[in-house]
């Protein structure tokens, strides 16, 4: 007897030791993508309205990188608080931990140099090294084109510099070592011809990152199937949003037409559309539509054209639940 509880004793320290190790490797060794390389941005006209465009109706960098205001329909950016970050991303959201979006204006990356943006929007590597949670989808930037990656730095340096507190973030066990093996290198690829409209839209798709609000997530992971909705939203009033099925099946924008579904976004353009009062018990959401309408038409209709050309997914989604 005494010698099975002494193999025990010794299975229990190796396993002690080769768990120490490991964490000590994660801790140290990662994340691992390499040194940021030497980029300048040369900021041209071109480049920045082509960053602009991507910061606030593709990428969306503005919709997480402002202040968001909940008491409008589709929670608006504030207004001249492009930027400022401060957005909380936190533990009632399923996440492991509190995040908060930092400020990207000149003020907080006036340090930064062009390289270490473009490694940190396309690997998720902060110039110290260390990673970040990938609440910002660097995932889905990794496989951009290069020069779109550019124009958006070249945009960010063109913002108003506004001063905001330093955030810190809070990581619980194990993400706090799980999150040092998720960065990996980039990617990147050339942005497909327009005439190619599927490919185009896909390029677009994964630009935007719609697969990050319309897949299912559960307990901090994806569980899919891609695209097919059902990820659940908590709001502070209990209220639980549920993303919609973008597959072309009856349950999905099957029955949408193309027109439809470009109609549905630039129905929301501002032109055309002031942001409505919500109610503490009414229904809200978090999909950025008059974001979103600023999209050019050409590129909602290859978007489009992309969603309605993979695998349709029969999976109908209650909306909204209210609070009881």
């Amino acid at each position: 007897m005494k010698t099975f509880f002494k193999i025990v004793l010794y299975l229990v320290v190796v396993v002690v030791i080769v768990v120490g190790a490991v964490l000590t490797y994660v801790s140290i060794a990662l994340p691992n993508v390499g040194d940021a390389e030497e980029i300048v941005v040369e900021g041209t006209a071109e480049q920045i309205a082509r960053g602009k465009y991507l910061a606030n109706h593709v990428m969306l960098c503005m919709d997480c990188h402002a202040e968001r205001d909940y008491s409008l329909f589709s929670a608006p950016p504030v207004p001249n608080t492009q930027g400022v970050g401060g957005e909380r991303f936190d533990r009632t959201m399923g996440l492991p931990g509190v995040f908060i979006s930092p400020n990207i204006t000149p003020t907080g990356i006036s340090d930064w140099t062009d390289g270490e943006l473009f490694r940190l929007i396309t690997t998720g590597v902060r110039k110290d090294g260390e990673p970040i949670f990938p609440v910002m989808p660097y995932q889905k930037y990794a496989h951009m084109d290069a020069e779109d990656i550019k124009s958006v730095i070249a945009y960010l340096r063109t913002l108003e510099p506004k001063e905001t507190p330093d955030y810190e973030r809070e990581i619980d066990f194990p993400m706090n070592f799980i999150i040092r093996t998720i960065p990996e290198n980039a990617d990147l690829r050339v942005i497909p011809s327009k005439v190619d409209a599927i490919k185009y839209g896909e390029y677009l798709t994964t630009a935007a990152a719609c697969g990050e609000c319309h897949t299912k997530f559960e307990n901090g992971a994806f569980v899919g199937p891609y695209l097919g909705g059902g990820r659940e939203f908590q709001f502070p009033n209990g209220m639980i949003v549920r993303s919609a099925n973008l597959t072309k099946h009856e349950t999905g924008i099957g029955s949408r037409s193309k027109s439809d579904f470009v109609n549905l976004f630039k129905s929301y353009s501002p032109d055309i559309y002031q942001p409505e009062k919500v109610g503490q018990d009414e229904f809200q959401t978090i999909m950025p539509w008059m974001m979103y309408a600023g999209m050019d038409t050409t590129d909602l209709e290859a978007i489009y054209d992309y969603l309605v050309s993979i695998e349709p997914v029969d999976n109908k989604v209650e909306k909204v639940t209210f609070a009881k």
